[in-house]
């Protein structure tokens, strides 16, 4: 499963797709101070990313893929 929904935190797997996109807006407004692990994801759709750019989570941990690393930290993580 690439999402998996913690108490305070989101972690994103591997490939997450488009279907994962409402969920994960909807777990984030339900959890405004809930966090991000981008660790083990190596595929975001767009769709993902307009959400976790709105939303601006805290990022417990960034990806381990250096290009996926690389492409957020030019648009949203620092």
């Amino acid at each position: 499963m690439p999402v998996e929904f913690r108490k305070r935190s989101v972690v994103l797997r591997d490939h997450v797709t488009v279907e994962e996109a409402e969920p994960l807006l909807s777990w984030l407004q339900e959890h405004p101070r809930g966090q991000v692990n981008l660790k083990s994801c190596r595929h975001l759709h767009t769709a993902c990313l307009q959400v976790l750019l709105a939303a601006q989570p805290r990022v417990r941990a960034v990806p381990s893929d250096p290009d996926l690393r690389r492409w957020l930290g030019m648009l949203w993580i620092p």
